[in-house]
């Protein structure tokens, strides 16, 4: 690898053997190659998770609503270093309590423009406490809401959210701490 694009992805062959990089910017087309993800599921300490709308200038899923955001880790960056570089460029927030909850997590979805999503994409949980102040080149929206809200969105509408979304959260929420009887609010 001669030159290191500076915002790149990971390639990958199925058993997460790196197979070199392509500039971020490029790798998402109809063809789009297997490559390094990761998704995140922010919670605040009553349990209601942060739900976000991609921006709809985003090339894959544009406008969609999803969970609290995902990105893909450079060459020889940790998860919790990427992670921590998302929440602050796409929600401007900190991030703690960060959890794998589905390691292997992996999918393949096209959406309606034929732009493929083609991830081994790690699944995490964290905490938040404050608002997120989203960049508007990545969120246009985002809610807080309950989890069983979410849960009621991924059943009624699963075609109004993004496809990852809808294969990951009832993993991410069986994989949550439940309160002891009378405690009040979940925890992540």
């Amino acid at each position: 690898m001669s030159t290191v694009p500076e915002d790149h992805v990971v390639l990958v062959d199925e058993h997460r053997n790196a197979q070199g990089l392509a500039a971020r910017a490029t790798v998402h087309t109809a063809d789009t190659p297997l490559h390094l993800a990761f998704s995140c599921y922010v919670f605040r300490p009553n349990g209601d998770l942060l739900l976000t709308r991609r921006a709809v200038t985003k090339v894959a899923w544009p406008g969609v609503w999803t969970n609290s955001f995902c990105g893909h880790p450079r060459l020889d960056e940790s998860y919790e270093q990427t992670i921590d570089r998302y929440a602050a460029h796409e929600l401007g927030l900190q991030v703690h309590g960060l959890h794998c909850v589905l390691p292997d997590f992996r999918y393949r979805a096209v959406d309606a423009s034929g732009i493929v999503e083609n991830e081994i994409c790690p699944v995490y949980v964290a905490m938040a406490h404050h608002d997120p102040q989203p960049n508007p080149d990545e969120v246009v929206d985002y809610r807080w809401v309950p989890a069983h809200e979410a849960e009621g969105l991924v059943r009624a509408a699963p075609w109004a959210v993004s496809p990852w979304m809808v294969e990951q959260l009832s993993g991410v929420l069986a994989h949550r701490k439940r309160p002891a009887a009378g405690t009040g609010g979940d925890e992540a």
